[in-house]
């Protein structure tokens, strides 16, 4: 029987200081769906998850961003933490990495503190989405209608809060990423 996923490769966009769970389990429930993930990183190697504030494992970079090519990914997936989302975002790369994905309407899953390194992608005005709740006058101030909820979908675009979230995120990821490209993003260019 196939899978929902087969054929369909995402890309997972962190750096030390993700929140291992919303790494993790997203992870498990791409593959089990049948999609190929490849974790890309700044650096080679292995990059620090985190369980709030305690260290958490280690997990194995699989492309690093200078040899990572944005158009060979179907879809987009954005753990938070609080140190991974900040530390992407001073990362040219990183940056163009993700706006790819935006402005060709390629899906894209970001929970708790991952929408940050979208408002540097020019991904979230107009957009109806959610976050940890300390993000919420940034996405508001990028021109984002921020609600509290478990998990919402916009265009392609899925977001959550927290680990407990993760459930319903996982379920929503797999249902945009199946459905693959979206048209009618809008993004500030427009």
């Amino acid at each position: 029987m196939a899978q929902k996923l087969d054929g369909k490769t995402v890309a997972v966009l962190a750096t030390d200081g993700f929140e291992q769970v919303e790494l993790t389990e997203p992870v498990k429930a791409l593959r089990d769906a049948g999609a190929t993930v490849h974790v890309v990183a700044p650096k080679a190697g292995q990059i620090q998850g985190w369980n709030h504030h305690d260290r958490g494992d280690m997990v194995d970079v699989d492309v690093t961003l200078d040899q990572a090519d944005a158009g060979l990914y179907d879809a987009l997936l954005l753990p938070g933490g609080v140190i991974n989302p900040d530390a992407l975002r001073l990362e040219p790369k990183a940056i163009d990495f993700v706006k790819s994905f935006v402005t060709s309407g390629r899906p894209i899953a970001a929970i708790c503190h991952g929408p940050w390194t979208l408002i540097d992608a020019d991904g979230v005005r107009g957009k109806r989405m959610t976050s940890w709740p300390s993000l919420q006058a940034d996405l508001r101030n990028a021109g984002v209608n921020w609600v509290d909820e478990q998990v919402v979908t916009d265009r392609g675009l899925v977001t959550s809060r927290k680990p407990d979230d993760i459930p319903a995120f996982c379920r929503k990821m797999i249902e945009e990423f199946c459905e693959g490209r979206h048209t009618g993003h809008r993004h500030a260019a427009e």
